[in-house]
């Protein structure tokens, strides 16, 4: 009840602020037009949406509700059915094209949804239908049909500064439409374990749960980011920590989830890590003071097809400032398979430039049925080492799960990738087989999903 007062109290303070400032003139002594924002977010806030959705929960799913004496206290249903609806996530979209109806969000908003409901500035609830969804970026598209939709303009987030003043505009908390405003504080963010492929927008505009999937605009009101996650170290609200995915990053994976449904991401076949000063001095490298080193090339590859050699120092791709090893894989991660790409290469003190042809990862699969009973359902590949474009290898990747099979039920899903089985690292078909074999009484599976990671046992 304590909590209910407070935020009442907040409620009321805000009507009251918002009519104090509504009394204040809109002009000054000398009759001209006060700054505001305002025409600028009447423009652009009916293209923002809020975004709800409700999906299948099992106790795989939830295990704290298969405890009867948590769910008496804490709520709940005494008995969970399987397969029981319930409510999923709460937050916001973007309407990028009205003709079509597409809304652009984050793939975590609508992950695992069985139902999608977008609800616009005017009070309309519309049904969703999820168009495709990239975990990697934290990107998903979904389609609603109606007239009147109107979409927001995309701007060009390359183009931005430090100090530029944007708005964010979301839902948070569940509260309905919001705007807040701030700067642009930093640009390039990335290494924080968010997402698979980072290149963040950090603003101070305030952002908080809620306000995921929504939209980070310019002054001119044009699209520049998709605001995406914050720095809450007491897990609660914004401390002026936000990130957005710039809207240049999500156009290209924009385009492909509507032509495809997923990213088709091919590979270079090279390792790389950051240039260091004790690195360029050991490789006697003079005019590149940042970039990405080549620590390995795989045979055959893409990348030794194009001539990059161990010891290159990759500085710009397809024109692009190449700063990090971070920044590299970005930028390659954006590709289509059999795009062209030109690389700027410092080697032996010389630039060169290099031209190579992005190639589709050689990929095996095994149907789970083949493997065990309890992982009928699932769909298992492994990537050829000469494609991959990290020091380590990923592991098995789950490419498919049939929603209801005995992999779904024990919490497989789409995008997984299992880094080792009954605690041996798996990398093959072959080694996966084997180490299945290491125990009969279950299955214990260590998985990497999205920036997590989790163990799964299959008994």
């Amino acid at each position: 009840m304590k909590s209910v007062k407070i935020i009442g109290a907040c409620l009321i303070g805000l009507v009251m602020t918002t009519t104090a400032w509504a009394a204040l003139p809109t002009r000054d002594s000398q009759g001209q037009p006060l700054p505001s924002l305002a025409p600028m977010l009447s423009r652009v806030m009916p293209a923002v949406v809020n975004i709800s959705t409700r999906g299948h929960l099992t106790p795989q799913d939830n295990p704290l509700m298969r405890d009867p004496f948590f769910r008496y206290f804490f709520g709940g249903p005494q008995r969970p059915q399987q397969g029981q609806r319930v409510p999923q996530s709460l937050g916001s979209g973007v309407i990028i094209d009205a003709g079509r109806g597409y809304v652009v969000t984050n793939n975590h908003v609508v992950d695992k949804a069985a139902e999608i409901t977008v609800t616009l500035q005017d009070g309309r609830n519309l049904t969703a239908t999820l168009i495709g969804a990239d975990p990697e970026v934290d990107l998903a598209v979904v389609q609603i049909q109606d007239a009147g939709l109107k979409a927001l303009d995309l701007g060009d987030s390359d183009a931005l500064r430090v100090g530029d003043f944007v708005t964010a505009i979301g839902n948070p908390f569940g509260l309905g439409q919001t705007a807040t405003s701030g700067i642009v504080s930093a640009l390039g963010r990335s290494g924080l374990g968010i997402e698979g492929y980072e290149d963040f927008i950090q603003t101070d505009a305030s952002i908080n749960p809620g306000n995921s999937g929504g939209a980070l605009v310019d002054l001119d009101g044009h699209l520049v980011g998709i605001n995406t996650a914050i720095v809450s170290p007491g897990g609660g609200g914004n401390v002026g920590i936000g990130f957005a995915i710039p809207i240049n990053m999500a156009r290209k994976v924009i385009d492909q989830l509507i032509e495809f449904g997923e990213v088709h991401r091919g590979r270079l076949g090279l390792a790389a890590q950051d240039l260091t000063p004790e690195l360029a001095a050991a490789f006697d490298i003079k005019n590149a003071a940042k970039g990405a080193v080549v620590a390995k090339v795989a045979e055959g590859s893409a990348a030794a097809k194009a001539g990059i050699k161990v010891g290159d120092v990759i500085i710009a791709i397809n024109g692009k400032k190449i700063a990090s090893a971070s920044d590299m894989r970005n930028a390659l991660g954006l590709l289509r398979v059999d795009e062209q790409l030109t690389m700027l290469v410092s080697r032996d003190g010389h630039n060169e430039t290099l031209v190579a042809t992005i190639a589709a990862p050689k990929r095996t699969s095994i149907e789970g049925d083949r493997l065990s009973p309890r992982l009928a359902g699932a769909v298992f590949v492994t990537q050829d080492p000469s494609q991959s474009e990290s020091q380590d290898m990923t592991g098995i990747e789950v490419a498919d799960v049939a929603q209801g099979s005995p992999a779904w039920l024990v919490n497989l899903r789409k995008g997984d990738v299992i880094t080792s089985i009954n605690r041996r690292p798996v990398t093959t078909l072959e080694e996966m087989k084997q180490a299945l074999k290491l125990s009969e009484r279950g299955i214990l599976l260590n998985i990497n999903r999205g920036s997590s990671a989790l163990f799964v046992l299959i008994q």
